[in-house]
């Protein structure tokens, strides 16, 4: 088959409707690669005059001179080769399939947006239109339309909403190309439009330019573009938002804490959410000592009294290492408080309760996390259960698994499952 395609491209007469029926059959998708690098043209001018004359048609899967379009194409080494492809090559084409499905302009929508705008306008004008343009597109083409319009500058305001609407799209290419715009410019900037860059380079996981964007902050003699106690947290959500892994939590933890310590130095007030990372994310980094130190600073050091969620990571983070004693202390000086511990809290409270022999208080929590509302997970069942059994109380877990069923507590599929878990291990 590649012989015969060989054939008819030096004979030129692989034209549009050979290359139909040959795809018909099922050989063309699977067998037919061009390159610019083969010998299957007769010479060097006949390949470019061939090349040249390729013009695709969106619409069609075919090219005007019979080529497949790009689209359609497949590579020779994905048939032959029984290996997986590369990482590279799939990148590669998934960037081709991307380009090739990217929505483009539209240029009524763009035009109408055009017409909204006076001959001399401003940019708070260029901002109000931009504000009401749904398409990011549009969004990009009219803020570079309107840059080279004569004596016209942007402002703040439209670098700022022109950033804000393709950070939204996820436009991150085009966005950073505006970011770049906005940096040249010295001594230029709001802190509100450098939080809001920060914020999409992290949602984009670029963590360097996020930091590199806050030390330009920092150096700015613009005292207004200064970073914040809302440009921290940003990053503290970014550095904590990295997986459960407890060595990568450890690592960036480092830079929390330094983020930390820089941002009091400054003057900078923590709030709730703030103390809140550091709590966070010493306990995922298993750090729980220093989670409460900082537990004990609050109110005392900082102004700020613990929430629900402060209670919530500390003890989780004490359940983990085992000192259910602590956590059930924390636990019901949170309910003193009037907080309602969170189905995470309870799940590990109950489960390192019943792993460390006390299964009765197990129960009671678990009963207790029941009447509050709290959803009880799979694994907290049956870690209650099973240490129930180990203690040589068969029957008092098949009553409880059957208080349970009878109380809509766990449907019938969950209920099987435990109910043979506890069968298998422990008989009937």
């Amino acid at each position: 088959m590649i012989s015969l395609l060989r054939y008819y491209s030096k004979n030129s007469l692989f034209t549009g409707d050979f290359a139909k029926n040959l795809q018909k059959l099922g050989y063309l998708k699977r067998f037919s690669v061009f390159s610019c690098n083969s010998n299957w043209f007769v010479d060097e001018s006949r390949k470019n005059h061939i090349l040249n004359q390729t013009h695709k048609n969106p619409d069609s899967r075919f090219a005007s001179n019979g080529f497949l379009c790009t689209f359609e194409r497949f590579s020779l080494y994905c048939f032959y080769s029984s290996n997986r492809t590369s990482r590279a090559f799939r990148k590669r084409e998934k960037k081709r399939l991307k380009a090739y499905s990217e929505p483009s302009l539209d240029e009524a929508k763009f035009q109408r947006a055009v017409s909204q705008l006076l001959p001399r306008f401003t940019p708070e004008e260029l901002h109000d239109v931009l504000v009401e343009q749904d398409d990011p597109f549009v969004c990009l083409e009219l803020f570079n339309w309107a840059s080279q319009q004569p004596r016209y500058k942007h402002d703040v305001c439209t670098y700022h909403i022109s950033i804000k609407k393709l950070g939204v799209a996820q436009m991150y290419e085009e966005m950073d190309v505006i970011v770049n715009q906005v940096l040249a410019i010295s001594n230029f900037g709001t802190e509100a439009l450098y939080n809001s860059i920060i914020y999409f380079f992290t949602e984009a996981r670029k963590l360097t330019r996020a930091v590199n964007i806050f030390k330009h902050m920092k150096n700015n003699r613009n005292l207004d573009c200064r970073p914040s106690i809302r440009t921290y947290n940003i990053l503290f959500a970014a550095f904590l938002s990295r997986g459960n892994n407890s060595y990568i939590n450890h690592v960036y933890m480092e830079t929390i804490r330094g983020l930390f310590r820089q941002m009091v130095s400054d003057g900078i007030e923590p709030d709730i959410f703030s103390l809140n990372s550091m709590v966070k994310g010493y306990v995922l980094s298993l750090h729980v000592n220093d989670a409460l130190r900082v537990f004990h600073q609050m109110g005392v050091v900082y102004n700020c009294l613990p929430n629900s969620f402060t209670y919530d990571y500390l003890i989780h983070g004490l359940c983990a290492q085992g000192r259910t004693n602590n956590a059930r202390e924390l636990c019901n000086e949170m309910k003193n408080k009037g907080f309602v511990p969170s189905n995470k809290s309870y799940n590990s409270l109950v489960n390192a309760l019943a792993l460390d022999g006390e299964v009765d208080e197990a129960v009671k929590f678990l009963w207790e996390m029941i009447e509050q509302r709290r959803l009880a997970d799979f694994i907290t069942y049956r870690t209650v259960l099973d240490e129930v059994c180990r203690k040589g109380r068969v029957g008092e877990a098949m009553k409880l698994l059957k208080e349970f069923q009878e109380k809509d507590l766990v449907d019938g599929h969950t209920y099987r499952k435990l109910l043979y878990v506890l069968e298998d291990d422990y008989g009937n």
